[in-house]
């Protein structure tokens, strides 16, 4: 990731609804766009839910609400044989591919296939075996932070300096957190793992966004914070972005009215290349926390600043009062602050009314 550049993920998620040819389609439209990475989610149904699973309520009204979480899961799959065509794909297309794990079979898969970056979702972040896992495997670190307090957000940070810094899993609690309390253990975090504020509501109201978390999670840990974004629309990505987001992930999809749990809080493609520009420009407009006049203001300052000239004729040598002095702009001269240093002082010549008062 790049100081100067926001680090955009196109979200395709599960929105392939099992279909290979619409995997290939998203890619080339996150290409399109102008995104960075497009990410997946890879997943065994049968270890991920169980069939008494229920699902949450914004998959019940876009999904069969009878269906399980287990059978919704199924088609959803992305099928392992799929995954090097299509991280091939993208790479071809200029883009990272990701995939996100949520289990420890699907982890190693990725992790074989030379994932650049491994992301953590919300929901495994309390998940401390399998982030420990995640965590070991070295690779540099997004974590979603959906539906966590600010403890559950340190202790999984603990889990992942533990990983970093120890061969062998923890055997209690305790020795996670002894490690933790040592200054050099939780400097391996920075430069390794983003995190990511997330509202995990699909969409996600306004009330609900309280995008300043963002910035406590930065304060608090000394790390890059970005957002994962369930918003409808890309106004709070842009809003996460001018608060110093590094990372923006943003879940699309080809069409908006496709059956699935996550199409209709996803952006259409025509949509994410609009955002996508507009943080582009946003990347650029932002700058750098230097203020001094640009390139383009240094003829507007000459021709806009106003300086210290004579409010009616003066002869050289007299003394000048206050009246005599005034300012307009005439493109040489004096400060307009010098003005009153000149007060009480003889003219060094003779002055025109309106003509620039010389040192």
């Amino acid at each position: 990731m790049s100081d100067e550049k926001v680090f955009f993920i196109a979200e395709a998620g599960v929105n392939h609804n099992g279909r290979k040819d619409w995997a290939r389609d998203l890619i080339d439209a996150a290409a399109d766009a102008g995104a960075d990475a497009v990410k997946f989610q890879t997943f065994n149904a049968k270890k991920l839910a169980a069939s008494s699973a229920p699902k949450a309520g914004y998959q019940k009204q876009t999904t069969d609400a009878a269906e399980s979480q287990l059978a919704m899961l199924q088609k959803l799959e992305l099928p392992l044989e799929w995954h090097a065509e299509l991280r091939d794909h993208a790479q071809a297309r200029g883009l990272e591919f990701l995939s996100t794990a949520f289990d420890v079979d699907s982890l190693d898969f990725l992790i074989d296939l030379g994932m650049p970056r491994l992301k953590v979702p919300s929901g495994e972040l309390t998940n401390a075996p399998l982030l420990w896992q995640f965590a070991r495997s070295g690779i540099p670190l997004i974590l979603s932070t959906g539906m966590a307090t600010l403890s559950e957000v340190e202790q999984a940070l603990a889990v992942v300096a533990h990983a970093l810094n120890s061969p062998s899993e923890p055997s209690s609690v305790e020795e996670i957190w002894q490690a933790w309390s040592r200054r050099e253990v939780r400097d391996r975090l920075r430069g390794h793992v983003t995190l990511l504020h997330c509202t995990s509501q699909y969409p996600t109201p306004a009330p609900e966004v309280n995008l300043k978390s963002m910035d406590t999670l930065r304060e608090a840990f000394g790390l890059d914070v970005g957002y994962s974004d369930h918003t409808e629309g890309g106004l709070i990505s842009l809003a996460a972005v001018a608060r110093g987001a590094k990372v923006i992930e943003k879940h699309f999809t080809l069409d908006r009215n496709l059956p699935g749990p996550d199409h209709k809080a996803s952006l259409e493609p025509d949509e994410l290349t609009r955002l996508i520009t507009d943080i582009r420009t946003l990347d650029v407009a932002l700058g750098n926390p230097g203020k001094a006049p640009q390139a383009s203001e240094w003829d507007t300052r000459q021709a806009a600043r106003q300086q210290v000239v004579a409010s009616r004729d003066i002869a050289a040598g007299e003394v000048l009062a206050r009246d005599d002095l005034t300012t307009a702009r005439c493109g040489r001269g004096l400060e307009p602050i010098m003005l009153w240093q000149l007060v009480g002082r003889p003219a060094a010549r003779a002055h025109a009314a309106g003509e620039p008062i010389e040192p």
